[in-house]
């Protein structure tokens, strides 16, 4: 055991001593509706008590120092010298898939790690310490994937929560929080999640989607996605609409890709997951209450410092609440071409909302003025939505033309019209224009961006 540098020198663990399981307390006694505890897996528990060996055995203090590659060599040497003590029969292919998840136990996310290397996977689900589900071409799928005990996924939540600055325990019971790789964490722990840890991963694209990509898909048809790039680079301030995991996020990273690369950007988001393809970003991030409750940065204060700080366009990974002002605000004094997202099922609601979270500011302005901002600020709403069978879809490029009365007066540009559904629940529709010209059409033309007005013809299915 001495040929290996990180380790200290104490004498070799035993068969015996191996083979021993920890210690573990009778269970709590579980209400009808909590899932049972399934059968002990073997292989967890091997992985487990390897893994507690390993940190009793390593120097940590000289982890740090060594890069990945150093340091899985050294746990799958530490592997190959346990598994010879124990006369475990693994060949290389075995061990080396032992040491490589004993490696995510100490390091990564442990039982997990791969779900978050699979790229066919969208969204992790973890149902307490025994229920993983995950989402694949918007299919949900049980996975056989476990935990040890609820402490054991406890420990992989703090791992996500700390590496962000954050915290989770009983007085803040729920989190937000973010992987390296910008994939959206949401956590929550007892008493608030009553079956043990709940946690929801929602993945990002290692290569985030570009409109060619998001047409290729089918989320769009070529002339939507020629028009939507015109307008952006255009500067048309624009809001993207729709329900959770409806691909609002997708849409803003492939939309940016219309901002010149000679504007300054400054993005705020609850948890940092825009991929912005522009060299000059500032990314802005809220940060929650410490401990006594104070040192709450909230998306307002954020929106306020970013109007000092010299944007060419402000970004808002989500518009939640009084920030929707402050927002309007920097749309029409300036910054034109700033976007958001904002959760609504159609565009219409999308302003109502935005009316709502003005009027929770508490400020003392009648609904009129707010409409009128509105209609004044937000140029397009783009529309989209998860179908039944996992797609999605762009359903609707809206323009916003004014006021008349104390209406926010709106015209629909392309639509996408849902027309049956195949015997195996897949979604077939089309894409048209309602052949109203938009009016932003002017300001493209203006900063020579051509559009084929053809694709306005309502006589024809786009695509």
């Amino acid at each position: 055991m001495s040929r290996f540098s990180l380790v200290r020198s104490a004498p070799a663990p035993t068969p015996a001593a191996l083979a021993a399981p920890p210690p573990v307390a009778p269970p709590a006694a579980r209400v009808e509706s909590k899932p049972k505890s399934p059968a002990r897996d073997a292989g967890l528990d091997l992985r487990l008590r390897l893994h507690a060996k390993l940190i009793e055995e390593l120097d940590l203090a000289k982890l740090d120092k060594l890069d990945e590659a150093e340091l899985r060599r050294q746990v799958l040497g530490q592997v190959t010298e346990f598994a010879r003590i124990e006369r475990m029969a693994l060949n290389a292919r075995e061990l080396e898939a032992l040491g490589a998840s004993i490696y995510d136990e100490m390091v990564g996310l442990g039982p997990i790690e791969p779900l978050l290397k699979d790229d066919s996977i969208n969204d992790i689900l973890i149902n307490g310490p025994y229920q993983v589900y995950i989402e694949r071409r918007g299919e949900l799928e049980l996975t056989p994937i476990r935990f040890r005990d609820n402490d054991h996924l406890l420990r992989i939540v703090n791992r996500i929560v700390a590496a962000v600055g954050r915290r989770i325990d009983e007085s803040q019971p729920m989190v937000d929080a973010r992987l390296p790789d910008g994939s959206r964490v949401n956590a929550a722990i007892p008493p608030v999640a009553i079956d043990g840890c709940s946690v929801s991963i929602r993945k990002f694209s290692k290569k985030p989607l570009t409109l060619e990509k998001l047409v290729e898909f089918g989320a769009m048809t070529q002339s939507m996605s020629d028009f939507l790039y015109g307008a952006v680079r255009s500067r048309v301030s624009t809001v993207i609409s729709g329900g959770t995991g409806s691909g609002k996020t997708t849409l803003l990273n492939a939309l940016s890709s219309a901002i010149s690369e000679g504007e300054r950007l400054i993005t705020i988001e609850d948890a940092a997951e825009l991929q912005l393809q522009q060299p000059h970003v500032v990314r802005m991030e809220t940060r929650p209450p410490n401990i006594e409750g104070k040192g709450e940065i909230r998306q307002r204060e954020l929106v306020k410092n970013a109007l000092r700080m010299r944007p060419d366009r402000v970004i808002l990974g989500e518009v939640r609440s009084e920030e929707a002002f402050d927002m309007l605000q920097a749309m029409n004094t300036g910054h034109e071409g700033s976007m958001a997202t904002i959760h609504s099922n159609n565009p219409r609601e999308a302003i109502s909302r935005l009316e709502q979270m003005v009027a929770m500011g508490g400020l003392n302005i009648g609904a009129d003025a707010v409409r009128h901002q509105i209609a004044a600020a937000v140029g397009l709403v783009v529309q989209v939505m998860r179908l039944s069978d996992g797609k999605r879809k762009v359903t609707h490029v809206t323009e916003i033309t004014g006021m008349e009365g104390q209406v926010v007066q709106m015209q629909d540009i392309f639509v996408f019209n849902r027309t049956h559904t195949g015997p195996d629940g897949e979604v077939f529709g089309e894409f048209r224009a309602t052949g109203l010209r938009p009016r932003c059409l002017d300001e493209m033309i203006r900063r020579g961006i051509p559009y084929d007005t053809a694709n306005f013809d309502p006589s024809k299915v786009l695509g």
